[in-house]
Protein backbone atom coordinates (compact mmCIF):
# COMPACT_ATOMS: atom_id res chain seq x y z
CA UNK A 1 0.00 0.00 0.00
CA UNK A 2 1.51 3.31 -1.08
CA UNK A 3 0.55 6.94 -0.63
CA UNK A 4 1.46 9.90 -2.81
CA UNK A 5 0.91 13.32 -1.25
CA UNK A 6 0.85 16.73 -2.94
CA UNK A 7 0.62 19.81 -0.73
CA UNK A 8 -0.36 23.43 -1.36
CA UNK A 9 -0.68 25.70 1.66
CA UNK A 10 -1.83 28.86 -0.15
CA UNK A 11 -4.89 30.61 1.32
CA UNK A 12 -8.29 29.81 -0.10
CA UNK A 13 -9.22 32.05 -3.01
CA UNK A 14 -12.54 33.14 -4.44
CA UNK A 15 -14.65 30.56 -6.23
CA UNK A 16 -15.81 33.09 -8.80
CA UNK A 17 -15.19 32.03 -12.37
CA UNK A 18 -15.92 28.96 -14.45
CA UNK A 19 -15.65 25.44 -13.14
CA UNK A 20 -12.56 23.70 -14.55
CA UNK A 21 -13.15 21.59 -17.60
CA UNK A 22 -13.21 17.84 -17.12
CA UNK A 23 -10.34 17.75 -19.61
CA UNK A 24 -8.22 20.08 -17.46
CA UNK A 25 -4.92 18.94 -16.04
CA UNK A 26 -5.48 18.17 -12.33
CA UNK A 27 -2.11 19.59 -11.33
CA UNK A 28 -2.88 22.85 -13.10
CA UNK A 29 -6.20 23.02 -11.27
CA UNK A 30 -4.52 22.24 -7.96
CA UNK A 31 -1.66 24.72 -8.18
CA UNK A 32 -2.70 27.39 -10.69
CA UNK A 33 -6.49 27.62 -10.96
CA UNK A 34 -8.73 29.77 -8.77
CA UNK A 35 -10.54 26.51 -8.11
CA UNK A 36 -7.43 25.10 -6.44
CA UNK A 37 -5.81 25.99 -3.15
CA UNK A 38 -6.13 22.49 -1.69
CA UNK A 39 -3.89 21.60 1.24
CA UNK A 40 -3.35 17.96 0.37
CA UNK A 41 -4.24 15.34 -2.21
CA UNK A 42 -3.65 11.66 -1.54
CA UNK A 43 -3.57 9.08 -4.33
CA UNK A 44 -4.33 5.63 -2.94
CA UNK A 45 -3.72 2.23 -4.53
CA UNK A 46 -4.02 -1.33 -3.25
CA UNK A 47 -3.46 -3.70 -6.13
CA UNK A 48 -4.50 -6.81 -4.23
CA UNK A 49 -8.07 -5.53 -3.79
CA UNK A 50 -8.20 -3.34 -6.92
CA UNK A 51 -8.57 -0.15 -4.90
CA UNK A 52 -7.75 3.12 -6.64
CA UNK A 53 -8.88 6.20 -4.75
CA UNK A 54 -8.28 9.91 -4.35
CA UNK A 55 -8.63 11.76 -1.05
CA UNK A 56 -8.66 15.54 -1.45
CA UNK A 57 -8.35 17.86 1.55
CA UNK A 58 -9.22 21.40 0.59
CA UNK A 59 -9.01 23.12 3.97
CA UNK A 60 -8.55 22.33 7.64
CA UNK A 61 -8.83 25.97 8.75
CA UNK A 62 -11.98 25.24 10.75
CA UNK A 63 -11.01 21.72 11.80
CA UNK A 64 -10.57 18.24 10.30
CA UNK A 65 -11.81 18.01 6.73
CA UNK A 66 -15.20 16.30 6.50
CA UNK A 67 -16.83 14.92 3.37
CA UNK A 68 -18.20 11.74 1.88
CA UNK A 69 -16.69 8.97 -0.24
CA UNK A 70 -17.99 8.77 -3.81
CA UNK A 71 -17.69 5.38 -5.58
CA UNK A 72 -17.96 5.84 -9.34
CA UNK A 73 -16.73 4.41 -12.64
CA UNK A 74 -15.00 7.52 -13.97
CA UNK A 75 -14.08 7.82 -17.64
CA UNK A 76 -10.46 8.50 -16.65
CA UNK A 77 -8.25 8.82 -13.59
CA UNK A 78 -7.85 12.53 -14.37
CA UNK A 79 -11.62 13.01 -14.21
CA UNK A 80 -11.68 11.29 -10.83
CA UNK A 81 -9.02 13.63 -9.43
CA UNK A 82 -10.85 16.69 -10.75
CA UNK A 83 -14.10 15.51 -9.21
CA UNK A 84 -12.41 15.00 -5.85
CA UNK A 85 -10.87 18.48 -6.01
CA UNK A 86 -14.17 20.17 -6.90
CA UNK A 87 -16.18 18.24 -4.34
CA UNK A 88 -13.66 18.86 -1.55
CA UNK A 89 -13.70 22.58 -2.20
CA UNK A 90 -17.48 22.60 -2.09
CA UNK A 91 -17.42 20.85 1.27
CA UNK A 92 -15.26 23.62 2.75
CA UNK A 93 -17.98 26.12 1.90
CA UNK A 94 -20.84 23.85 2.96
CA UNK A 95 -19.27 23.04 6.33
CA UNK A 96 -18.38 26.68 7.00
CA UNK A 97 -21.92 27.85 6.27
CA UNK A 98 -23.36 25.01 8.38
CA UNK A 99 -21.43 26.36 11.37
CA UNK A 100 -19.40 23.17 11.73
CA UNK A 101 -15.88 23.07 13.11
CA UNK A 102 -14.77 21.15 10.03
CA UNK A 103 -12.92 21.96 6.85
CA UNK A 104 -13.71 20.44 3.50
CA UNK A 105 -12.59 17.14 2.06
CA UNK A 106 -13.86 14.47 -0.28
CA UNK A 107 -12.78 11.06 -1.49
CA UNK A 108 -13.54 9.15 -4.66
CA UNK A 109 -13.03 5.45 -5.28
CA UNK A 110 -12.57 4.68 -8.96
CA UNK A 111 -14.60 1.80 -10.37
CA UNK A 112 -18.03 0.22 -10.66
CA UNK A 113 -19.63 0.43 -7.18
CA UNK A 114 -21.58 -2.78 -7.66
CA UNK A 115 -20.40 -5.75 -5.65
CA UNK A 116 -17.78 -8.04 -7.13
CA UNK A 117 -20.47 -10.70 -7.46
CA UNK A 118 -22.49 -8.35 -9.68
CA UNK A 119 -19.64 -7.34 -11.96
CA UNK A 120 -18.33 -4.38 -9.96
CA UNK A 121 -15.28 -4.06 -7.76
CA UNK A 122 -16.74 -3.27 -4.34
CA UNK A 123 -15.75 -5.80 -1.72
CA UNK A 124 -15.18 -5.92 2.01
CA UNK A 125 -11.42 -6.20 1.45
CA UNK A 126 -11.39 -3.12 -0.81
CA UNK A 127 -13.34 -1.05 1.73
CA UNK A 128 -11.00 -2.16 4.51
CA UNK A 129 -8.01 -1.13 2.40
CA UNK A 130 -9.64 2.25 1.83
CA UNK A 131 -10.23 2.56 5.56
CA UNK A 132 -6.50 2.07 6.18
CA UNK A 133 -5.72 5.00 3.88
CA UNK A 134 -8.16 7.19 5.80
CA UNK A 135 -6.45 6.06 9.01
CA UNK A 136 -3.04 7.02 7.58
CA UNK A 137 -4.13 10.68 7.60
CA UNK A 138 -4.40 10.62 11.37
CA UNK A 139 -7.72 12.45 11.61
CA UNK A 140 -7.09 15.21 9.03
CA UNK A 141 -9.93 13.72 6.97
CA UNK A 142 -13.26 12.36 8.26
CA UNK A 143 -15.21 10.30 5.75
CA UNK A 144 -18.91 9.46 5.27
CA UNK A 145 -21.32 8.20 2.60
CA UNK A 146 -21.80 9.71 -0.84
CA UNK A 147 -22.97 8.48 -4.24
CA UNK A 148 -22.16 4.78 -4.55
CA UNK A 149 -21.48 4.20 -0.85
CA UNK A 150 -23.91 3.35 1.91
CA UNK A 151 -24.24 3.01 5.67
CA UNK A 152 -23.21 -0.64 5.51
CA UNK A 153 -20.04 0.35 3.62
CA UNK A 154 -19.12 2.90 6.29
CA UNK A 155 -19.54 0.22 8.95
CA UNK A 156 -16.83 -1.74 7.15
CA UNK A 157 -14.53 1.28 6.60
CA UNK A 158 -14.87 2.14 10.29
CA UNK A 159 -13.30 -1.16 11.27
CA UNK A 160 -9.95 0.26 10.13
CA UNK A 161 -10.21 3.82 11.51
CA UNK A 162 -12.15 5.97 13.96
CA UNK A 163 -12.62 8.86 11.54
CA UNK A 164 -15.67 7.40 9.78
CA UNK A 165 -19.22 8.73 10.08
CA UNK A 166 -22.51 7.82 8.44
CA UNK A 167 -22.50 4.46 10.18
CA UNK A 168 -25.50 2.41 11.25
CA UNK A 169 -27.09 2.97 14.67
CA UNK A 170 -26.00 -0.56 15.60
CA UNK A 171 -22.39 0.61 15.21
CA UNK A 172 -22.82 3.91 17.01
CA UNK A 173 -23.76 5.96 13.97
CA UNK A 174 -26.60 8.24 12.92
CA UNK A 175 -27.94 6.03 10.16
CA UNK A 176 -29.74 7.56 7.17
CA UNK A 177 -28.58 11.18 6.80
CA UNK A 178 -31.47 11.99 4.44
CA UNK A 179 -33.66 12.62 7.49
CA UNK A 180 -31.92 15.85 8.46
CA UNK A 181 -31.01 16.69 4.86
CA UNK A 182 -34.71 17.03 4.09
CA UNK A 183 -35.34 18.91 7.35
CA UNK A 184 -32.62 21.41 6.46
CA UNK A 185 -34.05 21.94 2.97
CA UNK A 186 -37.42 22.60 4.57
CA UNK A 187 -35.82 25.22 6.85
CA UNK A 188 -34.23 26.86 3.79
CA UNK A 189 -37.60 26.84 2.06
CA UNK A 190 -39.26 28.47 5.10
CA UNK A 191 -36.58 31.18 4.99
CA UNK A 192 -37.21 31.66 1.27
CA UNK A 193 -40.93 32.06 1.98
CA UNK A 194 -40.17 34.60 4.70
CA UNK A 195 -37.98 36.60 2.33
CA UNK A 196 -40.42 36.41 -0.59
CA UNK A 197 -43.87 36.53 0.97
CA UNK A 198 -43.22 37.80 4.51
CA UNK A 199 -44.16 34.60 6.37
CA UNK A 200 -41.99 31.55 7.20
CA UNK A 201 -44.51 28.99 6.02
CA UNK A 202 -45.48 27.15 2.86
CA UNK A 203 -49.13 26.93 3.91
CA UNK A 204 -51.32 27.41 0.85
CA UNK A 205 -48.30 27.54 -1.48
CA UNK A 206 -47.85 25.09 -4.35
CA UNK A 207 -44.50 23.32 -4.17
CA UNK A 208 -43.18 21.11 -6.95
CA UNK A 209 -40.75 18.39 -5.89
CA UNK A 210 -38.68 16.76 -8.64
CA UNK A 211 -37.34 13.50 -7.24
CA UNK A 212 -38.99 11.83 -4.24
CA UNK A 213 -36.29 9.33 -3.37
CA UNK A 214 -34.21 9.24 -0.19
CA UNK A 215 -34.49 12.96 0.57
CA UNK A 216 -37.47 14.04 -1.50
CA UNK A 217 -40.05 11.81 0.16
CA UNK A 218 -39.07 13.15 3.61
CA UNK A 219 -39.36 16.71 2.26
CA UNK A 220 -42.88 15.99 1.01
CA UNK A 221 -43.86 14.96 4.55
CA UNK A 222 -42.62 18.29 5.97
CA UNK A 223 -44.47 20.23 3.28
CA UNK A 224 -47.77 18.40 3.73
CA UNK A 225 -47.57 18.89 7.49
CA UNK A 226 -46.99 22.63 6.89
CA UNK A 227 -50.10 22.86 4.74
CA UNK A 228 -48.51 23.14 1.30
CA UNK A 229 -50.07 21.88 -1.92
CA UNK A 230 -47.51 19.41 -3.22
CA UNK A 231 -46.91 18.26 -6.80
CA UNK A 232 -44.31 15.57 -7.48
CA UNK A 233 -42.55 13.74 -10.26
CA UNK A 234 -40.00 10.94 -10.34
CA UNK A 235 -38.62 8.51 -12.93
CA UNK A 236 -39.26 5.60 -10.56
CA UNK A 237 -42.81 4.44 -10.14
CA UNK A 238 -42.00 2.84 -6.79
CA UNK A 239 -40.92 6.20 -5.38
CA UNK A 240 -44.16 7.80 -6.56
CA UNK A 241 -46.23 4.98 -5.07
CA UNK A 242 -44.50 5.29 -1.69
CA UNK A 243 -45.45 8.97 -1.46
CA UNK A 244 -49.01 8.49 -2.75
CA UNK A 245 -49.65 5.62 -0.33
CA UNK A 246 -48.84 7.95 2.55
CA UNK A 247 -50.17 11.21 1.11
CA UNK A 248 -52.94 10.49 -1.43
CA UNK A 249 -53.65 14.22 -1.73
CA UNK A 250 -50.30 14.81 -3.45
CA UNK A 251 -50.60 15.48 -7.19
CA UNK A 252 -48.37 13.58 -9.65
CA UNK A 253 -47.17 14.79 -13.07
CA UNK A 254 -45.37 12.78 -15.71
CA UNK A 255 -42.13 14.72 -16.07
CA UNK A 256 -39.95 17.49 -14.72
CA UNK A 257 -40.92 19.56 -17.75
CA UNK A 258 -44.59 19.23 -16.80
CA UNK A 259 -43.73 20.12 -13.22
CA UNK A 260 -41.77 23.33 -13.86
CA UNK A 261 -44.22 24.68 -16.45
CA UNK A 262 -47.17 24.13 -14.12
CA UNK A 263 -48.34 26.81 -11.70
CA UNK A 264 -45.81 26.66 -8.85
CA UNK A 265 -44.75 28.96 -6.05
CA UNK A 266 -41.66 26.90 -5.20
CA UNK A 267 -39.62 24.47 -7.29
CA UNK A 268 -37.58 21.90 -5.34
CA UNK A 269 -35.02 19.97 -7.43
CA UNK A 270 -34.21 16.87 -5.38
CA UNK A 271 -32.80 14.49 -7.99
CA UNK A 272 -29.85 15.03 -10.32
CA UNK A 273 -27.54 18.03 -10.53
CA UNK A 274 -27.71 20.55 -13.37
CA UNK A 275 -31.48 20.94 -13.00
CA UNK A 276 -31.29 24.69 -13.63
CA UNK A 277 -30.13 25.33 -17.18
CA UNK A 278 -30.85 27.37 -20.30
CA UNK A 279 -33.99 25.34 -20.98
CA UNK A 280 -35.54 24.97 -17.52
CA UNK A 281 -34.95 28.50 -16.17
CA UNK A 282 -36.94 30.34 -18.90
CA UNK A 283 -39.77 27.82 -18.40
CA UNK A 284 -40.05 28.15 -14.62
CA UNK A 285 -43.24 29.59 -13.16
CA UNK A 286 -42.03 29.40 -9.54
CA UNK A 287 -40.83 32.47 -7.63
CA UNK A 288 -38.48 30.39 -5.44
CA UNK A 289 -36.06 27.55 -6.17
CA UNK A 290 -35.01 25.58 -3.09
CA UNK A 291 -34.14 21.90 -3.27
CA UNK A 292 -31.87 19.12 -2.06
CA UNK A 293 -30.01 18.25 -5.27
CA UNK A 294 -26.30 19.07 -5.40
CA UNK A 295 -24.85 21.36 -8.08
CA UNK A 296 -28.20 22.58 -9.37
CA UNK A 297 -26.73 25.35 -11.55
CA UNK A 298 -25.76 23.79 -14.88
CA UNK A 299 -23.13 26.45 -15.64
CA UNK A 300 -21.93 29.88 -14.48
CA UNK A 301 -24.44 32.59 -15.28
CA UNK A 302 -27.57 30.55 -14.54
CA UNK A 303 -28.09 32.21 -11.18
CA UNK A 304 -28.05 35.64 -12.87
CA UNK A 305 -30.66 34.35 -15.30
CA UNK A 306 -32.80 33.36 -12.30
CA UNK A 307 -32.32 36.77 -10.69
CA UNK A 308 -33.19 38.55 -13.95
CA UNK A 309 -36.48 36.67 -13.96
CA UNK A 310 -37.17 37.63 -10.34
CA UNK A 311 -36.70 34.06 -9.08
CA UNK A 312 -35.09 33.64 -5.65
CA UNK A 313 -32.47 30.87 -5.58
CA UNK A 314 -31.55 29.29 -2.24
CA UNK A 315 -27.99 27.94 -2.74
CA UNK A 316 -28.14 24.15 -2.63
CA UNK A 317 -24.95 23.75 -0.59
CA UNK A 318 -26.53 25.90 2.14
CA UNK A 319 -29.95 24.32 2.43
CA UNK A 320 -28.92 20.67 1.95
CA UNK A 321 -26.32 20.77 4.75
CA UNK A 322 -28.54 18.90 7.23
CA UNK A 323 -26.97 15.60 6.23
CA UNK A 324 -23.41 16.70 6.93
CA UNK A 325 -24.58 18.22 10.23
CA UNK A 326 -26.07 14.84 11.10
CA UNK A 327 -22.95 12.81 10.35
CA UNK A 328 -20.65 15.36 11.99
CA UNK A 329 -22.55 14.90 15.23
CA UNK A 330 -21.51 11.23 15.31
CA UNK A 331 -18.01 12.31 16.29
CA UNK A 332 -19.43 13.53 19.60
CA UNK A 333 -21.64 10.51 20.26
CA UNK A 334 -24.71 10.94 18.12
CA UNK A 335 -27.64 12.82 19.62
CA UNK A 336 -30.49 13.36 17.17
CA UNK A 337 -32.05 16.27 19.04
CA UNK A 338 -28.71 18.10 19.19
CA UNK A 339 -28.11 17.56 15.47
CA UNK A 340 -31.65 18.65 14.61
CA UNK A 341 -31.19 21.85 16.62
CA UNK A 342 -28.10 22.64 14.54
CA UNK A 343 -29.96 21.89 11.30
CA UNK A 344 -32.75 24.25 12.39
CA UNK A 345 -30.22 27.10 12.12
CA UNK A 346 -30.21 26.65 8.33
CA UNK A 347 -33.28 28.92 8.47
CA UNK A 348 -31.29 31.80 9.98
CA UNK A 349 -28.27 31.19 7.74
CA UNK A 350 -30.40 31.26 4.60
CA UNK A 351 -32.09 34.49 5.67
CA UNK A 352 -28.71 36.08 6.42
CA UNK A 353 -27.52 35.15 2.93
CA UNK A 354 -30.61 36.69 1.30
CA UNK A 355 -30.18 39.86 3.36
CA UNK A 356 -26.52 40.19 2.41
CA UNK A 357 -27.28 39.52 -1.24
CA UNK A 358 -29.88 42.27 -1.22
CA UNK A 359 -27.69 44.80 0.62
CA UNK A 360 -24.66 44.20 -1.62
CA UNK A 361 -26.71 43.71 -4.83
CA UNK A 362 -25.17 40.32 -5.56
CA UNK A 363 -26.66 36.85 -6.18
CA UNK A 364 -27.35 34.70 -3.08
CA UNK A 365 -24.66 32.16 -3.99
CA UNK A 366 -22.03 34.89 -4.11
CA UNK A 367 -23.23 36.19 -0.75
CA UNK A 368 -22.98 32.67 0.66
CA UNK A 369 -19.44 32.30 -0.66
CA UNK A 370 -18.40 35.58 0.95
CA UNK A 371 -19.80 34.55 4.34
CA UNK A 372 -18.03 31.17 4.17
CA UNK A 373 -14.74 32.73 3.06
CA UNK A 374 -14.93 35.25 5.89
CA UNK A 375 -15.36 32.49 8.47
CA UNK A 376 -12.46 30.46 7.07
CA UNK A 377 -10.20 33.55 6.85
CA UNK A 378 -10.94 34.46 10.47
CA UNK A 379 -10.11 30.91 11.55
CA UNK A 380 -6.77 31.01 9.73
CA UNK A 381 -5.88 34.28 11.47
CA UNK A 382 -6.57 32.62 14.79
Amino acid sequence: MGVTTVTDVRPTVSVDGPTPSRASDPLSVLFQSDQGGHEQVVLCQDRETGLKAVIAIHSTALGPALGGTRFHAYASDEEAVLDALNLARGMSYKNALAGLDHGGGKAVIIGDPASAADGGIKSEELLLAYGRFVASLGGRYVTACDVGTYVTDMDVVARENRWTTGRSPEHGGAGDSSVLTSFGVFQGMRASAQHTWGEPTLKGRTVGVAGVGKVGHHLVAHLVEDGANVVITDVLGASIDRVRDRFPQVKVVDSTSDLITGELDVYAPCALGGALDDVSVPALTAKVVCGAANNQLAHPGVEKDLADRGILYAPDYVVNAGGVIQVADELHGFDFDRAKAKATKIFDTTLAIFDRAKSEDIPPAEAADRIAEQRMAEARRG
